[in-house]
């Protein structure tokens, strides 16, 4: 099982477009995968389909380890099979999430919380894909010490790589003291316009900067990616044909072909 974190904790940079659309693909590979929302706004579950709250229970009250029905939630209570594709499932979230923060500050181990959680997977999987808060508080600091790696996205645009440093920083902090195993996956460049030349300036900025860590797939400015979430659905199902799904399954080849 690989567990791969999605996360910047900058907005605005197809993070969770590429969370919905990585496991999407992957799962059209018939590789087993979960998808994990980790972001309290839940743009991963309703950009899979689901109403926002419409799940009595999600991924906060596994972390808070809420009681439900008289027992303890389990990972495993929370994961919805996902009609559109048949390999794919996911873990919802809802607003609720934004209060964990807080929740857990005064608990044991609150870092590993996830970690824990996602013990009871360690065979249902190929890939589990986590959506993160675009913040580097304590649940993104969860989402990092149960992970194998992180795929960071930066879109091809002005102050692409602002904050990078930090993000960067948390990681190598995460390696140190509470995940020694944690790499980074790879960049991947969103949003990119090939007729406009600040995003060949930043494209190239970006491999300058990581070097062979930035993938091949590079994700185009795409209307047809843009308006398929409010269609609930993953590119490939809204628009085969269109360059934002082309990127993605050429996306998933490159990390499958990777591990």
């Amino acid at each position: 099982m690989r567990t791969i974190a999605i996360c910047n904790q900058k907005g605005g940079v197809g993070k969770t477009t590429t969370a919905i659309n990585l496991a999407a693909s992957l799962a059209a590979s018939e590789k087993r995968t979960l998808l994990i929302d980790m972001d309290a706004q839940c743009n991963a579950t309703t950009g899979m389909g689901m109403e926002k709250d419409a799940a009595e229970i999600t991924i906060y009250d596994v972390l808070t380890k809420r009681k439900y029905n008289g027992a303890t939630v389990s990972i495993n209570n929370v994961i919805i099979n996902n009609e559109q594709i048949e390999y794919l499932d996911i873990i919802p979230s809802n607003v609720d999430l934004a209060g964990a923060e807080i929740e857990l500050v005064n608990v044991i181990a609150r870092e590993k919380q996830l970690y824990n959680a996602l013990e009871d997977l360690k065979t249902s999987y190929d890939y589990i894909i986590i959506d993160s808060p675009p913040s580097l508080g304590l649940i993104t600091i969860n989402v990092l010490t149960a992970t194998n790696s992180v795929l960071i996205p930066i879109q091809c645009e002005y102050y692409a790589l602002e904050g990078l440093a930090e993000l960067l920083n948390t990681i190598r902090l995460v390696q140190k003291n509470l995940n020694k195993d944690l790499f980074i996956e790879g960049v991947l460049l969103t949003m990119y316009d090939s007729r406009l030349n600040l995003s060949k300036q930043v494209a190239e900025d970006v491999r300058n900067c990581f070097s062979e860590k930035v993938f091949d797939s590079v994700v185009p400015r795409n209307v047809r990616l843009s308006e398929a979430p409010s269609f609930g659905k993953p590119i490939i199902l809204y628009d085969i044909m269109s360059t934002g799904a082309e990127s993605y399954l050429n996306l998933a080849k490159e990390i499958m072909q990777n591990g």
